[in-house]
């Protein structure tokens, strides 16, 4: 008698929901391709020789008002800096109670999941705007915005590295008559300080990113300065911005990448 042998997962027949979302996935793909979504090649040959009048038109690159320019880039780096540490803080309670083995009550970690599937469902950009007309042109809008998405990220991260602690851990220390805080501060944070590090150096490397994009939507930094160059159809002196975004923004992920290797190695250590 030949033994029956269950083929590989990835020769079985798909389940329906798995068909039904090919389907629906085929489906956008073929309308976008007709509806004039997708690339085409004559597009790509315009746009190349358009581009090449930008570049043209950009190089060299003009660094007339550098002053001006450095003084937006700094605002943008405080931006960056300034909203993901209101973030990261806000999203260690924040994560404290969307922890299964940590929550102090069911109904607080509801709430806390839906505040953090809010924070990072909608786009920083969206946030912007937002906090634009909340607060009002400038940095604090782009602060705000940076702030809500960091903890969005942040949150869900921190709450996913809490409820790996062990649960020896936590119950030894309650054992011994540790109290909520106790618990926190003697167990949980000190074996998740790693992966806290880790995750608050990947929210500022995105932050410095959107810093600049919020610009564009009037929340302050070195965006508005790139939009207004670029409205102005100065192209050279728009390279010299864009170049000097590419410096400040590369600097900063590599210091992240230096900081998470640090950690990294002391973790192993």
């Amino acid at each position: 008698m030949t033994p029956t042998t269950t083929p590989p997962a990835r020769l079985r027949r798909p389940s329906t929901p798995t068909i039904l979302l090919l389907v629906v996935v085929l489906g956008l793909l073929g309308h976008g391709w007709t509806q004039g979504v997708a690339i085409h090649p004559e597009a790509l040959s315009t746009g190349v020789f358009r581009l090449g009048e930008f570049l043209s038109d950009a190089v060299p690159p003009d660094f007339g008002r550098a002053g001006p320019i450095l003084g937006a880039l700094l605002v943008t780096v405080q931006m960056a800096l300034l909203g993901t540490l209101t973030g990261v803080l806000l999203s260690l309670p924040l994560a404290v109670c969307a922890a299964a083995n940590t929550t102090p009550a069911s109904v607080l970690y509801v709430a806390a999941r839906a505040v953090i599937t809010v924070c990072r469902t909608i786009p920083d950009l969206v946030w912007g705007l937002i906090f634009v007309i909340a607060v009002g042109l400038g940095p604090e809008a782009g602060v705000l915005a940076i702030a809500v998405d960091v903890m969005g990220f942040c949150g869900r991260f921190f709450a996913e590295s809490i409820e790996e602690v062990g649960v020896g851990t936590i119950e030894s220390m309650r054992a011994v008559g540790g109290s909520g805080p106790a618990v926190l501060l003697g167990a949980v944070f000190p074996t998740c300080l790693p992966s806290f590090v880790t995750t608050a150096m990947f929210a500022l490397e995105s932050s410095a990113r959107s810093s600049v994009v919020l610009g564009l939507v009037g929340a302050g930094g070195i965006g508005i300065e790139l939009s207004v160059s670029m409205t102005l159809l100065r192209y050279d002196e728009a390279l010299a911005i864009i170049l000097a975004i590419f410096v400040v923004v590369l600097g900063i992920e590599r210091v992240s990448v230096a900081i998470r290797r640090r950690i990294l190695r002391g973790d192993r250590g």
